[in-house]
């Protein structure tokens, strides 16, 4: 199962947009594992609070629990995000997991907190790439989120999947234990739950879901997947 969940977000050209911020598509998702317990990872966290304030970048925190037995249980963590991350590096085939790491636009892997590197992947995924192939709409009606996609001439691929991300704008938690003890660290656009609306298989197509499903303890994101994510969040 996890292997399926490998080109979610922006991979291969289809990307991922925050309404209402964002009227044109972005040029870049960023994807940051972060961890509570890694001593290595606040400098990770501080730049995609930089890039979460970016218009033309979707960056989302998702934090993983895998640290947790050194001594503090990540408040934010959830084992989704760390089967999502494992994913990845099944699909690049390096096995490569480790924190703080950025997935940028759905395929380089790079160190969280290296901004030269992050950047380099940046152009190096968007190189030749059209931005988001189709027309999506969302709205807000009656207590229903209402995301509505359309293809249009420069549409080639008719399938794929909708899904709405929950998340947290910021969230500041003070660390107790652990290699991070006595820090408070701020993070930004922390991904609560993955609901899939349901597959667009080209033409117009209408999805709806409750809000306060959408919302599920955080301001809901829509998001457009090439490929199947296959994975939610109880």
């Amino acid at each position: 199962m996890a292997s399926r969940l490998t080109l979610a977000l922006a991979a291969l050209g289809f990307a991922a947009l925050l309404q209402p911020a964002l009227a044109d598509p972005p040029r870049a998702v960023v994807e940051l594992f972060t961890s509570q317990g890694c001593s290595s990872c606040p400098p990770a966290d501080e730049l995609l609070v930089e890039y979460s304030r970016q218009p033309d970048i979707i960056a989302l925190s998702l934090p993983v629990n895998y640290w947790d037995y050194l001594g503090w249980k990540d408040t934010l963590a959830h084992v989704a995000f760390t089967e999502r991350q494992k994913a990845y590096a099944h699909s690049r085939s390096d096995r490569q997991v480790f924190t703080p790491q950025m997935i940028v636009n759905g395929k380089k892997s790079c160190i969280g907190s290296d901004r030269t590197q992050i950047e380099k992947a940046i152009q190096y995924t968007s190189k030749g790439r059209k931005t988001l192939p189709v027309n999506v709409t969302l709205d807000e009606q009656d207590g229903t989120v209402v995301i509505q996609v359309e293809e249009t001439p420069d549409t080639t691929q008719r399938e794929a999947e909708v899904w709405v991300l929950p998340v947290l704008r910021t969230q500041t938690v003070p660390i107790e234990r652990g290699e991070n003890r006595g820090k408070t660290i701020t993070y930004a656009n922390v991904v609560r739950g993955l609901n899939r609306l349901g597959e667009w298989r080209g033409g117009s197509a209408r999805f709806e879901m409750p809000l306060e499903t959408a919302r599920k303890g955080g301001t809901p994101m829509w998001c457009f997947c090439k490929a199947p994510m296959r994975q939610g969040l109880g």
